[in-house]
C-alpha cells in the first residue's frame, strides 16, 4: 500500500514538472523501497533543479546523456537525448544534428569512440562551449579526473545522480524510451516542430 502511495506522489510530481509519469517510477521504488525512494529524491532533486538553473538546460541534459550511455541505459539516454533535442531547437531555432531515437545503436561503444561522435554532433551544433564539457564528465563517469571548481562538483553530483537511475532501469529491464524529462516536453508546438523536421530531414 504505501509504494503504491508512493509511486502515485512521485508520478504526479513528475506529471507536474515534465508533462509525463515516467514507467521508471515503480521500479525506483521497487530497487529502493518507499522510504528510501522518498529520500533519494528529497537528497537529489533540489540539487538537481539548481543545477538545471545554473548550468543550464542543455548542458545538463549533454550531461545526462553521455553519463547514461556510457553506462548502458538507453532509457535515461534518450529521456535527456530528446530534452536537449527540444531545448536546442527552442533556443537555436534549429533541429538538432543527433536524433535521440538514433542513441540505441551508441550502446556499448568504447568510451574513446563515444567521446569523438559526442564531440562530432557538437561540433555539427555549434555548440563548441561544450565539447570540453563533455570530455568532462566522461571522464568523471570514468573516474579519471576529480572535480576541481563548483561547476564540476555540480557534474560530480549528475554523475552519481544518473547513475542511480542508469543502474536501477538496467537491472529493470527498462528500455523502452519515454518522453523528454524536462518541461519543455509540454510544449506541443515545439514537439510537433522537431518531428516535422525530423521527417524532413530522413
Amino acid at each position: 500500500m504505501l509504494d503504491r502511495v508512493v509511486i502515485a506522489l512521485l508520478q504526479a510530481g513528475c506529471r507536474a514538472m515534465w508533462g509525463f509519469s515516467p514507467r521508471m517510477i515503480p521500479h525506483i521504488v521497487a530497487a529502493l523501497g518507499a522510504g528510501g525512494a522518498l529520500r533519494w529524491f528529497a537528497a537529489n532533486m533540489p540539487r538537481y533543479l539548481v543545477s538545471m538553473r545554473v548550468l543550464g538546460g542543455q548542458r545538463v541534459h549533454l550531461a545526462g546523456t553521455v553519463i547514461s550511455l556510457h553506462n548502458g541505459c538507453l532509457y535515461c539516454a534518450y529521456g535527456h537525448g530528446y530534452a536537449l533535442e527540444l531545448l536546442y531547437l527552442r533556443d537555436r531555432d534549429r533541429l538538432f544534428p543527433l536524433d535521440a531515437r538514433a542513441l540505441e545503436s551508441w550502446l556499448g561503444l568504447p568510451p574513446r569512440e563515444l567521446g569523438a561522435r559526442i564531440q562530432e554532433v557538437l561540433r555539427s551544433a555549434g555548440m563548441h562551449a561544450e565539447a570540453v564539457w563533455a570530455d568532462t564528465a566522461l571522464a568523471l563517469v570514468r573516474g579519471e579526473q576529480a572535480p576541481v571548481d563548483a561547476a564540476e562538483h555540480r557534474l560530480a553530483h549528475l554523475v552519481r545522480m544518473f547513475g542511480t537511475m542508469n543502474r536501477i532501469a538496467v537491472a529493470a529491464g527498462c528500455h523502452e524510451p519515454d518522453e523528454a524529462q524536462n518541461p519543455v516536453n509540454k510544449d506541443a508546438a515545439v514537439k510537433r516542430r522537431n518531428a516535422a523536421l525530423r521527417a524532413t530531414a530522413v
